[in-house]
């Protein structure tokens, strides 16, 4: 005889933060069948219920969106992968002209919003002319061309003021610390994307750990020569730490390259390990050099004050920041394919920077 569970039942054997809320909503969308009832009308459950639905949480935390997942589940369980990945592709398409979309939205709005104090004489007067425009004709869009083009010319007469820009395009952070503010300002400033703020992840003791060991004249050991060139030499010297490459090939440019060079050369492997105990890591372009920093810190072999680990890749890379953020060691890392050694090297940067005009910061520590 076959055992039901009831909707309590089952959000307690998939277990996670699912609510019987939850599964009643994912019912409505069709992501689970019509349950079976009893005789008092309530809804009963058998144990491929508890799978699908635990594939459905699963997927979710990978961050796929409930109609995505809806499809990814109607897929006949009997398909070739041919035919799965051309499902995934299908979506995955539809989510970059989602992207792309808001991204244009998001640029016009920090068009607006990004105009320090000296363009605001400019800004208010070109947001007044926009409120009369009569855009859905063929004049309007001449007239609003010309408006942009206006406002546009303004900006040869002064520096941008970048820290004004942050102020109207950054959300508030009231739970995070001025040095962190001050981290998280100048990643979206390397890369010119405001939405990179919720993909930083730091973990509790990373700028504490970062600054104790920058002041005992840490090493400092970045993956390939571009992260190495991109860190301020000047200031680290001025601190007295000592700088070094991993990958210490001056052939190596481009991810690609880092990733074969460490997955075929032994010594690069050996020479991690040698790394000096409170090292802080630099990885800005290669995934397997941090999934091997992971193996040897979770191995004991490897010791570091702090792990930046922000390589570049589609498959690898995620996998490998997840793991270290598992790993137990103090971490600057950005969540899945976000990334790049100019990234890595701004992160230590602005660290370096912090600790030098602020000595006697404790702001991090609340």
């Amino acid at each position: 005889m076959q055992e039901y569970l009831t909707i309590k039942q089952l959000t307690e054997a998939v277990k996670g933060t699912i609510t019987p809320r939850m599964v009643r909503h994912y019912h409505a969308l069709g992501l689970l069948s019509p349950a079976v009832r009893s005789t008092s009308n309530y809804r009963l459950y058998t144990r491929s219920d508890v799978q699908r639905l635990q594939r459905i949480v699963a997927l979710k935390q990978q961050g796929f969106q409930l109609s995505h997942i809806r499809k990814l589940l109607e897929t006949d369980a009997d398909a070739s992968p041919d035919a799965l990945m051309a499902t995934l592709q299908r979506q995955y398409l539809s989510v970059i002209q989602q992207i792309v979309r808001l991204r244009e939205t998001a640029s016009a709005l920090e068009g607006l919003l990004g105009r320090d104090i000296s363009c605001q004489a400019v800004q208010a007067d070109a947001l007044a002319q926009l409120r009369l425009l009569q855009a859905e004709t063929e004049g309007g869009l001449d007239e609003l061309e010309q408006l942009w083009e206006g406002w546009d010319a303004g900006a040869h007469t002064h520096p941008e003021d970048f820290g004004e820009s942050l102020q109207h395009l950054l959300p508030d952070l009231p739970d995070r610390s001025e040095i962190e503010v001050d981290l998280l300002s100048k990643l979206v400033l390397a890369c010119g994307d405001c939405s990179l703020l919720p993909f930083v992840k730091l973990s509790a003791t990373a700028i504490k750990s970062a600054r104790e060991a920058l002041k005992n004249q840490c090493q400092i050991v970045a993956d390939v020569p571009p992260v190495f060139a991109a860190l301020d030499g000047t200031r680290l010297a001025h601190l007295g730490t000592s700088i070094a490459t991993l990958i210490d090939d001056p052939h190596i440019n481009a991810a690609a390259e880092a990733e074969q060079e460490f997955w075929q050369q032994r010594e690069w492997f050996e020479k991690l390990l040698k790394l000096e105990k409170g090292c802080i890591l630099v990885i800005g372009y290669a995934p397997s050099v941090l999934m091997a920093v992971c193996e040897a810190i979770e191995s004991g072999q490897l010791q570091p004050a702090l792990v930046i680990g922000m390589p570049i890749g589609f498959s690898h890379s995620p996998v490998a920041k997840r793991r270290l953020v598992r790993s137990g060691v103090a971490y600057i890392t950005t969540v899945g394919t976000f990334g790049g050694g100019l990234l890595a090297a701004v992160a230590l940067n602005a660290l370096v920077e912090s600790l030098i005009e602020k000595p006697n910061c404790h702001c991090h520590l609340k």
